[in-house]
């Protein structure tokens, strides 16, 4: 169900509909009118909005604008007179509930209402776990993998090196716990629905992984993807062989996905959007035209467009320009 400003009231003054806030009153303007012009983009959950409209006082508003989308959040863009104090930008990222994204003057971001690709990453991205930890952990070789991540995360291993080295720690488990997992799936926070309204629109949506096809595959399957990428585990007679075959999907090619998928369906300039949480993800996020960094490591983090700090994917086409036909 889409929610309703509880906090904020419209009303009509001098012939013009306004919001108001206690003794506060903002012009209120149709998204895509002031492009040009500083904004401040806020999306936040009901429980949050009596915190968040408390601080709009604060804030060099000349009107305001109420972003409508089929997700579960409360959404709004402030058109802004000057440039935010960096210590009100900072109360407001202390908010629990609540995302943000200043857009300088002339900022275009990707339309929702026209068909544009999503790239995500899977593990802590599109699900809530890193599947090659939970396959290991139900193999009995949790930790012998974890060591192997952390040799990785030292340098002292690149990604396709740690990548055959996890894998091989498989070998010999049994290939049912593939099926077990992918029932138990964990999506991330506002998957589906952020999925299914981008694909009203026309958009095209991908997945690719550094993990492994069954799961790419799965999410695939659920969610009407059109597209899903990873690497691809050898089985044999019910076990795990060990090893990986075919082309390895590391961050250069997760960052070609981007360019190929555009070029394959004929994706305007300005409509590739990339999502990841890794600095793995950083070729891909960088490819893209707006790229998203998803509860993500500061490299990646200082890399991206955006970030999604505290929600779920649905804040996705709150990023987005909606414009009505």
């Amino acid at each position: 169900m889409v929610p309703e400003f509880s906090q904020l009231t419209l009303k009509s003054a001098s012939d013009r509909d306004v919001f108001g806030f206690g003794q506060h009153f903002w012009p209120l303007y149709s998204e895509g009118e002031h492009l040009q012009q500083l904004r401040l983009r806020l999306v936040f959950t009901p429980e949050a909005e009596s915190a968040v409209v408390s601080v709009l006082p604060t804030l060099p508003i000349s009107a305001i604008s109420r972003l409508h989308r089929q997700q579960p959040l409360l959404g709004m863009e402030l058109l802004l007179g000057s440039t935010p104090s960096a210590s009100v930008i900072g109360a407001l990222q202390a908010l629990p509930g609540l995302e943000q994204l200043l857009l300088a003057p002339s900022t275009q971001l990707p339309q929702l209402t026209t068909p544009g690709l999503l790239v995500m990453d899977m593990d802590s991205t599109a699900i809530q776990i890193e599947c090659i930890d939970e396959l290991a952990a139900a193999a009995g070789v949790g930790a012998e993998v974890a060591a192997v991540t952390e040799r990785a995360m030292l340098g002292e291993l690149d990604f396709e090196q740690s990548l055959r080295a996890r894998v091989a720690k498989l070998k010999g488990a049994d290939t049912a716990i593939i099926g077990q997992l992918c029932e138990q799936l964990p999506l991330s926070p506002g998957l589906p629905s952020m999925i299914a309204e981008l694909q009203q629109h026309g958009w095209r949506t991908v997945v690719a992984s550094g993990g492994f096809t069954p799961f790419v595959n799965h999410l695939k399957q659920l969610l009407s993807l059109d597209a899903a990428f990873a690497n691809e585990l050898v089985l044999q007679d019910g076990k795990f062989v060990g090893e990986v075959t075919g082309k390895v999907v590391d961050a250069a090619f997760k960052a070609a996905v981007v360019t190929d998928c555009a070029v394959q369906w004929q994706i305007a300039s300005g409509q590739r959007v990339a999502i990841g949480d890794g600095a793995n993800d950083i070729p891909m996020v960088t490819a893209a035209d707006f790229g998203l960094a998803y509860h993500a490591k500061p490299k990646l983090a200082a890399a991206a467009d955006a970030q999604i700090r505290q929600l779920g994917l649905q804040v996705i086409p709150f990023f987005l320009q909606y414009h009505s036909c």
